[in-house]
């Protein structure tokens, strides 16, 4: 299992400091880098960055973010998670993540999505109502694009392109790309068809419920002749020292944010006894090293999965322990996980 890839996911989640004060979105973006280097420094993988455009999050930007990365770190693969693809242009992605490619000599990684959120379409002067046709074109202008080739391209959300070229190009002559699924299987179906490796969103409910998606997208690669890459999965989670700190530190700051999100979703407030039997049984990952580690292995043998990104912050967490977090992540949760797996 030594292949694994262990990944460490953040929204940029706007943190307390240690007098309980929220930060600035200055110093929690800082804050974020640090973490990064931190996990760079401690072996693990890949960080990703997801972008997001309301107030308790400081990631809008996620390839200017891991630029910064770039230079303070020498080996960890810098990601989004995710690049909302519909509502920015894809020329435009394409550019800037081959410059973080070019910083980072060659760890940029974009995982598109449509994102869970839809602040980026008004913001941006896009239409909701036109939700699925703009993914739908600007995936497959995105796929012409990698090829690094002159593009020539039309559709009905955008400027046509004729012979167009686009620079910078990458060294490797391909840039990394993912797309991130929360559970359509016609999303599966389309990241098949585009030979695209899949990053699956799994934030609720047992894990295992997720194994037809895995077997629809390497059929469905089959089908379309398209290379079926190992699947990534990405779950929120939480490491402290003992089980009990862990749900501690995370559960309130878990609440307001669920909350707050369920308001606009219709959703009823989240009850303390839902928040333990996912924790126990579904998918947040909460706990000691021990604890996260297990529930970790569990789900990555049941479903077969090549990559595990975990989503270390959800809400306000303060900075000494999200810090904390990261260090028991690397030094702790992935070499456990690795020899249970190896058992």
């Amino acid at each position: 299992m030594s292949d694994l890839v262990f990944g460490l996911d953040t929204f940029g989640d706007v943190p307390e400091d240690d007098s309980g004060k929220p930060v600035s979105y200055a110093a929690a973006i800082r804050q974020v880098v640090d973490e990064a280097v931190l996990a760079d420094d401690l072996g693990v993988d890949v960080i990703a960055l997801g972008e997001h455009h309301r107030p308790e999050y400081s990631v809008s930007t996620p390839e200017t973010v891991l630029a910064g990365i770039a230079t303070r770190t020498s080996r960890i693969r810098l990601a989004s998670g995710v690049t909302v693809l519909s509502s920015d242009d894809p020329v435009r992605v394409f550019q800037r993540f081959a410059t973080v490619d070019a910083l980072s000599n060659g760890r940029a990684e974009v995982i598109l999505g449509r994102g869970s959120f839809t602040e980026s379409f008004p913001l941006f002067g896009y239409d909701l109502s036109d939700y699925d046709v703009l993914f739908e074109e600007k995936i497959e202008l995105f796929a012409k694009l990698l090829e690094e080739k002159p593009v020539t391209w039309s559709g009905t959300m955008r400027a046509p392109l004729e012979h167009a070229d686009v620079f910078p190009k990458t060294e490797s002559g391909r840039l990394t790309t993912w797309v991130g699924v929360g559970g359509s299987p016609q999303s599966v179906v389309r990241t098949a068809h585009y030979g695209f490796p899949l990053m699956l969103a799994i934030i609720g409910g047992a894990p295992e419920r997720f194994a037809p998606y895995i077997d629809l997208y390497r059929r469905a690669a089959e089908q379309f002749g398209t290379t079926a890459y190992p699947v990534g999965m990405h779950s929120p989670g939480f490491t402290a020292d003992t089980d009990e700190e862990a749900k501690e530190l995370f559960w309130p700051h878990y609440r307001v944010m669920r909350d707050r999100i369920g308001a606009l979703r219709g959703w009823p407030p989240i009850r303390r006894e839902e928040f333990d039997a996912e924790v126990a049984h579904g998918s947040l990952y909460i706990g000691s090293p021990e604890t996260v580690a297990r529930r970790m292995a569990r789900a990555i043998r049941s479903l077969g999965v090549g990559r595990f990104d975990l989503i270390y912050t959800a809400g306000a967490q303060s900075v000494s322990a999200r810090m904390r977090a990261v260090e028991l992540y690397g030094t702790r949760v992935i070499p456990l996980v690795r020899d249970i797996l190896a058992s």
